[in-house]
């Protein structure tokens, strides 16, 4: 899945302009429109997608506000220790420019996806970037306050079921996928396993070339470095609860 620990989707530019059709050969008929050619991608002076492309990697505006904050913060104080620039945090992360600058000023709630590549891109788990203070003892997480991560679409949502405290090597979610609809996930780092059960609807795991269909009550474990996805086959939405569990060399 994309959680609270590395990455996913690239960014999508805006339209360029389409190249003119070639003039039509003179004939009595007027000729005929040109064909809609597929249209590119803008590219900047590094050849990269332009600023635009960041408008892409933003959550519904429904997403927690609070977590969009936590996330800015933790981000610019990551980036600063490591002594990263936004331009190389960029091109380490495959994240725009303007999507770092937006999120670390809180003006932008970051999809799932872009947590993920930015977490990759520091070397630190999920909850390095969603984690707010310390907190000790039995801590209350109540529903009507969850903070949850989203894809751009709205479609997958990601809820973690643990004290934003500290960075950690498990972490546990709960994720709803709509109807007939499909999350893409990067591989994960090296040794990541995610533990799943599925408590409403049916949910396809594609592993590699590999793909298991679970029905409400079925469980999966698998190795999570390697790219895999979540599908929902079914007119109903499904949820999940995800176990993390990050390898203990990892940082």
């Amino acid at each position: 899945m994309k959680t609270v620990r590395e990455n996913s989707d690239a960014p999508i530019g805006s339209a360029a302009a389409a190249a003119p059709a070639a003039a039509a050969a003179p004939a009595p008929a007027a000729a005929p429109a040109p064909a809609v050619e597929p249209v590119a991608a803008p590219e900047g002076e590094d050849g990269g997608p332009k600023e635009e492309a960041w408008t892409y990697e933003v959550a519904p505006s429904e997403s927690s506000s609070d977590l969009t904050a936590v996330v800015g913060a933790n981000l610019r104080r990551l980036r600063v220790q490591r002594g990263l620039s936004l331009e190389r945090l960029a091109k380490a992360s495959g994240v725009s420019r303007a999507m770092l600058g937006q999120v670390e000023l809180s003006r932008s709630a970051p999809t799932i996806n872009v947590v993920w590549k930015i977490a990759r891109a520091l070397d630190v788990p999920f909850s390095a970037l969603i984690s707010s203070r310390p907190t000790g003892g039995t801590v209350h997480l109540p529903a009507n306050r969850a903070k949850r991560l989203t894809s751009h679409d709205g479609k997958f949502t990601s809820r973690a079921l643990f004290p934003f405290d500290a960075p950690r090597t498990v972490e546990f979610y709960e994720l709803r996928l709509a109807a007939h609809s499909v999350e893409l996930a990067d591989a994960h780092p090296p040794g990541t396993v995610e533990n799943l059960v599925v408590s409403q609807g049916t949910v396809e795991i594609a592993i590699g070339e590999k793909r298991h269909l679970l029905a409400t009550g079925d469980a999966l474990l698998f190795e999570a470095d390697v790219p895999h996805a979540y599908r929902n086959p079914a007119d109903t939405e499904a949820v999940m609860y995800l176990v993390m569990t990050y390898s203990l060399s990892a940082p």
